[in-house]
Protein backbone atom coordinates (compact mmCIF):
# COMPACT_ATOMS: atom_id res chain seq x y z
CA UNK A 1 0.00 0.00 0.00
CA UNK A 2 1.12 3.67 -1.06
CA UNK A 3 1.35 5.84 1.78
CA UNK A 4 -1.46 8.78 1.24
CA UNK A 5 -0.59 12.49 0.51
CA UNK A 6 -1.42 14.38 3.15
CA UNK A 7 -2.95 18.51 2.75
CA UNK A 8 -3.56 20.47 5.93
CA UNK A 9 -6.23 22.83 5.60
CA UNK A 10 -5.24 26.34 5.77
CA UNK A 11 -7.34 29.32 6.38
CA UNK A 12 -7.31 30.95 3.14
CA UNK A 13 -8.69 27.83 1.40
CA UNK A 14 -12.14 28.38 3.69
CA UNK A 15 -15.30 30.15 2.76
CA UNK A 16 -17.51 32.74 4.96
CA UNK A 17 -18.56 29.65 6.65
CA UNK A 18 -15.71 28.09 7.62
CA UNK A 19 -15.82 25.41 5.01
CA UNK A 20 -13.10 24.20 2.91
CA UNK A 21 -14.57 25.57 -0.11
CA UNK A 22 -15.39 23.17 -3.20
CA UNK A 23 -12.76 24.49 -5.45
CA UNK A 24 -9.89 23.54 -3.44
CA UNK A 25 -10.70 19.67 -3.96
CA UNK A 26 -9.43 20.01 -7.66
CA UNK A 27 -6.16 21.85 -6.33
CA UNK A 28 -5.60 18.75 -3.59
CA UNK A 29 -5.86 16.28 -6.57
CA UNK A 30 -2.91 18.38 -8.74
CA UNK A 31 -0.65 18.42 -5.58
CA UNK A 32 -1.25 14.60 -4.77
CA UNK A 33 -0.99 13.73 -8.31
CA UNK A 34 2.57 16.10 -8.83
CA UNK A 35 3.28 14.40 -5.67
CA UNK A 36 2.77 10.27 -7.07
CA UNK A 37 4.72 11.30 -10.13
CA UNK A 38 7.69 12.38 -8.00
CA UNK A 39 7.48 9.18 -6.40
CA UNK A 40 7.38 6.89 -9.31
CA UNK A 41 10.25 8.96 -11.39
CA UNK A 42 8.16 11.03 -13.72
CA UNK A 43 7.42 14.66 -12.78
CA UNK A 44 6.53 17.29 -14.20
CA UNK A 45 9.76 18.82 -14.29
CA UNK A 46 11.49 15.30 -16.31
CA UNK A 47 8.23 15.37 -19.15
CA UNK A 48 8.46 18.79 -19.84
CA UNK A 49 12.13 19.15 -19.90
CA UNK A 50 11.69 16.40 -22.69
CA UNK A 51 9.31 18.08 -24.27
CA UNK A 52 5.68 16.26 -22.98
CA UNK A 53 3.05 17.81 -21.13
CA UNK A 54 -0.28 16.35 -19.30
CA UNK A 55 -2.91 18.53 -19.33
CA UNK A 56 -6.47 17.53 -17.94
CA UNK A 57 -9.33 16.70 -20.30
CA UNK A 58 -11.87 15.51 -17.63
CA UNK A 59 -12.33 16.30 -14.07
CA UNK A 60 -15.02 14.71 -11.88
CA UNK A 61 -16.11 15.76 -8.07
CA UNK A 62 -18.51 13.71 -5.52
CA UNK A 63 -18.21 15.70 -1.92
CA UNK A 64 -19.32 13.68 0.78
CA UNK A 65 -18.56 15.48 3.86
CA UNK A 66 -17.16 19.01 4.74
CA UNK A 67 -13.72 19.72 5.69
CA UNK A 68 -12.64 22.61 7.86
CA UNK A 69 -9.64 24.87 8.89
CA UNK A 70 -6.21 22.78 10.14
CA UNK A 71 -7.89 19.92 9.23
CA UNK A 72 -5.40 17.23 8.13
CA UNK A 73 -6.94 15.30 4.41
CA UNK A 74 -5.25 11.91 3.30
CA UNK A 75 -5.31 11.68 -0.27
CA UNK A 76 -4.93 8.43 -1.62
CA UNK A 77 -4.25 8.08 -5.36
CA UNK A 78 -4.56 5.35 -7.63
CA UNK A 79 -4.72 4.58 -11.37
CA UNK A 80 -8.25 3.70 -12.68
CA UNK A 81 -7.74 3.45 -16.05
CA UNK A 82 -4.71 3.16 -18.28
CA UNK A 83 -4.68 3.28 -22.10
CA UNK A 84 -2.20 4.18 -24.77
CA UNK A 85 -3.08 7.73 -24.87
CA UNK A 86 -5.11 8.36 -21.26
CA UNK A 87 -4.50 7.99 -18.18
CA UNK A 88 -7.33 8.19 -15.63
CA UNK A 89 -6.21 9.29 -11.86
CA UNK A 90 -8.68 8.33 -8.59
CA UNK A 91 -8.64 9.92 -5.90
CA UNK A 92 -10.25 9.28 -2.20
CA UNK A 93 -10.02 11.92 -0.04
CA UNK A 94 -10.53 10.63 4.34
CA UNK A 95 -10.06 13.02 7.04
CA UNK A 96 -10.97 11.74 11.16
CA UNK A 97 -11.79 8.56 9.28
CA UNK A 98 -14.39 9.26 6.69
CA UNK A 99 -14.78 9.53 3.02
CA UNK A 100 -14.52 13.26 2.44
CA UNK A 101 -14.44 12.90 -0.95
CA UNK A 102 -13.77 10.88 -4.58
CA UNK A 103 -12.89 11.78 -8.01
CA UNK A 104 -11.31 11.51 -11.10
CA UNK A 105 -8.97 13.31 -13.23
CA UNK A 106 -8.13 12.06 -17.32
CA UNK A 107 -4.90 12.89 -18.47
CA UNK A 108 -2.94 12.92 -22.01
CA UNK A 109 0.28 13.69 -22.93
CA UNK A 110 1.28 16.20 -25.54
CA UNK A 111 4.90 16.42 -27.80
CA UNK A 112 5.16 19.26 -30.22
CA UNK A 113 0.97 19.63 -30.08
CA UNK A 114 0.01 15.59 -30.92
CA UNK A 115 -0.99 13.50 -28.96
CA UNK A 116 1.84 10.71 -27.67
CA UNK A 117 1.80 7.33 -26.33
CA UNK A 118 3.48 8.10 -23.28
CA UNK A 119 4.37 4.15 -22.65
CA UNK A 120 6.34 4.67 -26.13
CA UNK A 121 7.46 7.47 -24.83
CA UNK A 122 8.45 6.93 -21.37
CA UNK A 123 9.62 3.32 -21.23
CA UNK A 124 9.24 1.98 -17.64
CA UNK A 125 6.47 4.49 -16.78
CA UNK A 126 3.61 1.84 -17.24
CA UNK A 127 5.35 -0.43 -14.98
CA UNK A 128 6.22 2.56 -12.30
CA UNK A 129 2.30 2.70 -12.01
CA UNK A 130 1.93 -0.50 -10.75
CA UNK A 131 1.96 0.31 -6.80
CA UNK A 132 -0.88 2.85 -7.37
CA UNK A 133 -3.19 0.56 -9.62
CA UNK A 134 -6.34 -1.41 -8.62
Amino acid sequence: MVEPYIHKVKYYECDRMGVTHHSNYIRFMEESRIDMLDRIGYGFEKMEAEGVVSPVTEVHCNYKKTTTFQDEIAVEVFVEEISTLKLRIGYKMTCRGEIVFTGSSVHCFIENGRPVAFGDRFPGFVEALAPYRR
